[in-house]
């Protein structure tokens, strides 16, 4: 698909009455839903790399106190974490999109990955069953989610990431996966701030994020680089309500997390010789200019920034 076409297309269900459930459907049917259980094999392998950077800087899923930021159309990393141990997790969306279906199909899905999770979080692959045969059970009988997790996950939506009502030093991890590039700049600096009051003196902030042109998943005609040929405003004409994408380097989600206060113990931006040389053969637009082209060229990234100790209140 051509990606103008479905830039095009998104924009029209964005301003349609029941645009978002028209654009689920078509998801379901022709987009990323499709194959369920390839991307939510994806999504725990995401997981998988975020428990395990967790637990390099001392933070362990089992008995951690979680807020994820972007919960989606299933929630895959908050009910991992419940498999895993975890204490509590809170998982927050500007907007409610979580479908039933979609959730019950997740809950099923972890039935082949509770070695994974077991072995990830360090605990009995026993007590990861009976989570998972507890989740999928409940779900089905009808259930909630915080039901269905033992009061565990609690899902919030609306909600705004950047303005809870959570109590200050409260948490051991802020985390989202493949959701900052989505948001208004303002907005990433406003969802520091509050990671920053909510999470208790030495926890964590971790984001993977895709920075990316999100377009060139489904027209192979142009690569992850491509929006960097346009201006702010040649590019607000694609942006839409299904796939906002703010074009904010790697590096730049990195400065703002300092600038908010967190140390930096975790940054994997990498220049990768394939996007380096896609760079190359581009034309960029100016106003990108000032950007080092071994920092423009970056793609994706992990990074955790930690509190300090000595951000308690007296």
């Amino acid at each position: 698909m051509h990606w103008r076409a479905k830039g095009v297309l998104q924009k029209l269900l964005g301003h349609m009455p029941g645009g978002e459930h028209a654009h689920y459907v078509l998801q379901r049917r022709f987009g990323g839903l499709r194959g369920f259980t390839r991307e939510f094999d994806i999504k725990m392998d995401d997981w998988r790399l975020m428990a395990g950077h967790l637990r390099e800087v001392g933070l362990p899923i089992a008995g951690a106190r979680l807020f994820e930021i972007g919960s989606g159309w299933y929630p895959t990393f908050p009910f991992a974490c419940y498999l895993g141990g975890a204490k509590r997790i809170i998982t927050v969306d500007l907007n409610r999109h979580i479908k039933f279906d979609l959730v019950l199909d997740c809950a099923d899905n972890l039935a082949r990955h509770t070695a994974l999770i077991a072995e990830t979080c360090g605990i009995p692959e026993a007590d990861v069953r009976r989570r998972q045969q507890h989740l999928a059970n409940s779900l089905r009988q009808g259930a909630d989610i915080s039901t269905a997790t033992e009061g565990v996950v609690l899902y919030q939506a609306p909600a705004d990431a950047s303005s809870t009502t959570l109590p200050a030093h409260e948490l051991d991890c802020v985390f989202s996966n493949s959701v900052l590039e989505h948001v208004l700049p303002a907005a990433v600096d406003g969802i520091f701030r509050e990671a920053m009051r909510i999470l208790a003196p030495g926890g964590v902030m971790f984001h993977s994020v895709n920075c990316g042109d999100h377009y060139a998943y489904v027209d192979r005609k142009i690569n992850q680089l491509h929006y960097l040929k346009y201006s702010d405003r040649q590019w607000r004409r694609w942006d839409n309500a299904f796939l906002y994408q703010n074009r904010m380097r790697a590096y730049e989600f990195v400065d703002r997390a300092q600038a908010a206060g967190f140390d930096i113990v975790l940054n994997t931006e990498c220049a990768r010789e394939k996007r380096m040389a896609e760079l190359a053969a581009m034309h960029v637009h100016p106003q990108f200019a000032h950007i080092p082209p071994e920092r423009l060229c970056v793609t994706s990234i992990d990074f955790i920034g930690r509190k300090r100790l000595q951000e308690a209140t007296p």
